[in-house]
């Protein structure tokens, strides 16, 4: 990954985990995705607009426009994602070269009053840019559209050890008595899972590795806690800033949520191990971002009354809509995301003969859970979400035996 500076990741990663806090169950999101766009729109705002801009970002507005170029250059340099920034202006309006010139070249087209011809065009580009997984661009074209600038991500990693897809039945909790598309595995690595302990409760952590420089961390806190405060936990999990017990440290016994540690009979001796059972699952999500318009500082620049981007052109410029459409797909073999944002200015086998014992870490996700897909170097969280609806495993004849969770 191209440099970016941990500034700059210290403070995506705080946004993350400050939306996070805004949304329901059942979503997926990519702060990595919104936050060049406020940084440019920061570059050319004035005023309230421009103060309430900078410290939702954290980084000075005369500062912003060149962090956005920064972090967008690292998110390409990413191996398996795809980062691409896009500006479309009507063609009665002028912008500011110096703001212009600010952007990744290659970036600016235009539209005209062919609002239909000018929403295709948007959308292609919405579905090319990130692999068809979002089928179209998440504001829509009016009358009073003068400008769309939009960040598009699609990030795709294979697993290093694929997962075994079991049917998985939960005898406990929200998904109890559904059979559901379970992914399961062995690996001698037990400190890829861990457990820490938050003021709202403990959370544990299992990391999955991809293939290329791309992490998932699955996070699951006590029942009790808010979805948005397993994910902050999470955020400081990957920053490193939360102290993490591993696996391979753990005492016998219920030791974190999901999380137990056991002696189990093994037919050859093995070094302590970690069995995972988790669940494949696909999430999609639309945010408004001016439903939460204070979160993003976006509040000041809303009010159409007057403009608040003289650095962007003389027109006089307004936001009229800012959102985002997310998907995330994680399965047997590896995990996509993608995400879209734009504001417009306007296993089996004969029983083995156990002759030995293994200590087993045993981690289950068979609850609602968060995720938050990294990149590995710079601990940036490129999108991050949570899992309150499993893919239920397929009706196929009488298919294969249930795999139980013990």
């Amino acid at each position: 990954m191209t440099k970016v500076t941990e500034e700059t990741v210290r403070q995506v990663n705080g946004l993350t985990a400050r939306w996070a806090q805004t949304l329901p169950e059942g979503t997926v999101f990519s702060a990595a995705g919104v936050w060049p766009l406020l940084a440019f729109l920061a570059d050319g705002a004035a005023g309230p607009a421009r103060a309430e801009l900078a410290g939702a970002l954290g980084v000075p507005a005369d500062r912003a426009a060149g962090a956005a170029r920064e972090l967008l250059a690292a998110l390409a340099s990413v191996s398996g994602l795809d980062a691409a920034l896009g500006l479309w202006t009507h063609h009665g309006l002028a912008l500011r070269e110096e703001w212009r010139a600010g952007l990744p070249a290659g970036t600016h087209g235009s539209f005209g009053d062919d609002l239909v011809t000018a929403q295709e065009r948007l959308d292609a580009w919405a579905v090319e840019r990130t692999g068809g997984l979002v089928e179209r661009m998440p504001v829509t074209l009016n009358r009073e559209a003068r400008m769309v600038l939009a960040c598009a991500l699609a990030l795709r990693t294979g697993w290093r050890q694929p997962f075994t897809e079991l049917p998985l039945r939960p005898d406990a909790g929200p998904w109890q008595g559904r059979t559901l598309r379970g992914l399961y595995r062995r690996s001698v690595r037990p400190d890829r899972v861990g457990v820490t302990g938050t003021p709202d409760g403990f959370v544990t952590a299992l990391t999955v590795p991809g293939d290329n420089g791309v992490d998932v961390h699955l996070v699951l806190g006590e029942e009790r806690m808010a979805p948005g405060r397993v994910l902050a936990a999470g955020v400081g999990i990957v920053e490193r800033g939360l102290p993490l017990t591993a696996g391979g440290a753990l005492p016998h016994g219920h030791v974190g949520p999901g999380l137990h540690v056991e002696q189990q009979p093994a037919a050859t001796p093995e070094p302590r191990t970690l069995d995972v059972r988790t669940v494949a699952y696909e999430v999609r999500a639309d945010h408004d971002l001016l439903a939460s318009a204070g979160l993003f500082g976006l509040t000041a620049a809303t009010d159409t009354r007057a403009g608040h981007f003289p650095g962007v052109s003389a027109y006089p410029l307004a936001v009229g809509q800012a959102r985002q459409s997310a998907v995330a797909q994680f399965g047997a073999l590896g995990f996509r995301a993608a995400a879209v944002s734009a504001v417009m200015p306007v296993a089996a086998g004969a029983p083995p003969q156990h002759r030995y014992e293994t200590t087993v870490v045993r981690v289950a996700f068979d609850r609602p859970f968060g995720f938050l897909a990294t990149d590995r170097d710079s601990r940036l969280v490129l999108a991050a979400g949570w899992v309150t609806e499993p893919a239920p495993y397929p009706v196929t004849g009488l298919g294969p035996a249930v795999a139980p969770l013990r």
